[in-house]
């Protein structure tokens, strides 16, 4: 006998998607107008300005809304933000490093790949030598966490390096921004890249790029593709608040400051609370972080997630009720 698989005995025990809460889906319910004020004024300058408060108490910073998943943002930023005359330092030790050389080289931007392998971590002092062989690279990017092993990578010591020589540092934190601790402005992130189904626990359906301001207001006229211009998007949430893709049924599905109130004690704990009722695993919902072959970004995506996200993962408060 096949057992029926429901929201009370389904768990997602992957990095992401992630299993949502019922409020987050019934967000989904409700249909908006991207021209209401109630949508773009209640639910997306909002969801903007948190995510920035996440990523740095900084100013500087802004955050830009792009309907697609998280390759789509990672394609919007290399195909935007890198020059003609410019050339990209990829680090690489995975499938989602991999990946955004196959994009640099599909567009025709300069880059200069160093792959590590899938086992190790990125050798800064490699890092360094090819900066000082290849004078011609203007921007670093890399993988914060690879999502394909779980390796979280030295950014922090790249962040130094990219302050050193003078290079715009790209960041793709799709697998932890959110759970993982991070001040964009203390590392000198000028981009960084992520999700609204990793570690935030939203729906599929769009990714975010938080940037610096000054460099963002650069990429005027670079981009490479129409759909996925960084800088038009941007600029259509800077002036009409609508992008020209915005992704209706997804932006209200995430995260309020006032809707779910759960959990206490920041990074360090994951209020059950906040979670569906439903049964857990043998060993209880952090198990995973002992089952084998589970990265250890998923054990951040259930237990280490901040007061901030817990609030923001739900629904905006959304519904027919809150519009009257």
């Amino acid at each position: 006998m096949v057992r029926q698989m429901t929201s009370r005995n389904y768990l997602l025990l992957t990095p992401g998607p992630l299993t949502t809460t019922r409020t987050v889906k019934e967000a989904m319910l409700f249909d908006s107008c991207t021209w209401d004020d109630d949508y773009n004024l209640g639910v997306v300058q909002t969801i903007r300005q948190q995510l920035v408060q996440l990523a740095t108490p900084a100013d500087g910073y802004t955050a830009v809304l792009l309907q697609g998943s998280g390759s789509y943002a990672v394609e919007a930023v290399l195909g935007s933000v890198i020059g003609e005359q410019g050339k990209v330092l990829i680090v690489s030790n995975g499938a989602y490093g991999a990946r955004m050389i196959e994009m640099a080289q599909l567009m025709g931007i300069a880059c200069h790949p160093y792959d590590c392998g899938e086992v190790s971590r990125p050798d800064a002092a490699a890092i360094e030598q090819i900066l000082q062989n290849d004078p011609a690279i203007t921007h670093i990017a890399m993988v914060h966490s690879e999502t394909t092993t779980g390796m979280l990578n030295p950014i922090e010591e790249v962040a130094e390096l990219a302050k050193r020589y003078d290079k715009r540092y790209i960041v793709d934190a799709m697998s932890s921004f959110g759970g993982i601790p991070l001040n964009i402005a203390a590392l000198n992130i000028d981009y960084l890249i992520s999700s609204a189904n990793k570690c935030i626990q939203g729906v599929p359906g769009f990714a975010f790029v938080i940037a610096r301001e000054a460099e963002l207001a650069a990429c005027k006229g670079r981009s490479r593709s129409l759909s996925l211009d960084l800088y038009a998007h941007g600029a259509a949430w800077r002036t009409t608040t609508v992008s020209g893709a915005s992704p209706r049924r997804r932006i209200p599905c995430w995260p309020s400051p006032g809707a779910e109130r759960a959990g206490a004690g920041g990074r360090r704990q994951r209020s059950p609370s906040a979670l569906p009722q439903q049964s857990a695993p043998s060993g209880g919902r952090d198990a995973r972080a002992r089952l084998p072959g589970r990265c250890s970004t998923i054990a951040c995506t259930r237990r280490s997630l901040p007061p901030f996200i817990h609030r923001m993962r739900r629904s905006i408060a959304f519904t027919p009720s809150t519009r009257s």
